[in-house]
């Protein structure tokens, strides 16, 4: 990631962002801009779309209760996707758990978030809109210039229905307690094998009540489908996301 500015604030827009044309707040962005930050005219700050990069943009307030932002200049250019992105795949947990789960996915590097249900899935409505905006609030405040996805939720077996007629291409990582007493970064090495190249990945962290035998036995069996362990330990479904984004990213992701 080129030069990050971490002083100024930062806000994501749908609209397309070009040079000198201003661009209207919606209701609830001109409250957050003139009422909590108490932004004034000719105030500065940063935006970005998910397409055309970051710019720098001056606040112009019209009246109390709206506002336009004047794209002045681009700060950022829009990154190429990388080619090795990451899929979170997750059994949808509490409200309060799956928002902290979502923020730390992008801050993680995810591109897409896929709630999965399963077995012992516990919450079978998850807000998807509210997901996605956790997704956009943990982008605005770390400097993300990409959008993760948030697709709608699909079942495990529709899930590994799909990847088994080619329809997605990438090699999913399970976390798998029965792997205990086995090293997940040399079994993830694995995976590049002797190039350096590594193929596009999915994580996949089950429920609370852990993977039934019959889903862990289809996972095993698939051939796109790897297992690891972390730890000795039962972790939490959120915690377990964070240390296996967190290992696979230092091993063949885009910390390697």
């Amino acid at each position: 990631m080129s030069h990050y500015d971490f002083k100024s604030q930062r806000l994501w827009v749908e609209q397309d962002i070009a040079e000198r044309i201003a661009i209207p707040c919606d209701r609830a962005q001109a409250n957050y801009l003139l009422n909590v930050l108490r932004m004034e005219e000719g105030n500065e700050m940063l935006i970005f779309n998910g397409r055309d990069g970051e710019w720098k943009v001056e606040v112009r307030p019209m009246g109390r209760k709206k506002c336009v932002l004047v794209p002045l200049e681009q700060t950022r250019p829009q990154p190429e996707p990388v080619a090795s992105d990451l899929h979170y795949l997750f059994a949808p947990l509490k409200s309060a758990r799956i928002d902290y789960m979502a923020q730390k996915a992008v801050e993680m590097g995810v591109s897409q978030l896929r709630p999965v249900f399963t077995q012992h899935t516990q919450e079978r409505h998850p807000k998807l809109d509210k997901m996605r905006s956790n997704v956009i609030e943990a982008a605005e405040q770390c400097g993300i210039l990409a959008i993760p996805d948030v697709t709608e939720p699909v079942t495990l077996p529709k899930l590994l229905d799909t990847w088994e007629a080619g329809e997605d291409g990438r090699h999913i990582i399970f976390c798998d307690e029965e792997e205990l007493g086995k090293d997940p970064l040399a079994i993830l090495d694995t995976i590049r094998g002797e190039g350096t190249s590594v193929p596009p990945l999915a994580l996949l962290i089950g429920p609370e009540g852990g993977f039934s035998a019959e889903e862990r036995e289809r996972l095993r069996a698939s051939s796109f489908v790897t297992p690891i362990p972390l730890g000795p330990r039962i972790l939490r479904a959120d915690t377990a996301a964070v240390a296996a984004l967190a290992i696979i990213q230092a091993v063949i992701g885009d910390w390697a």
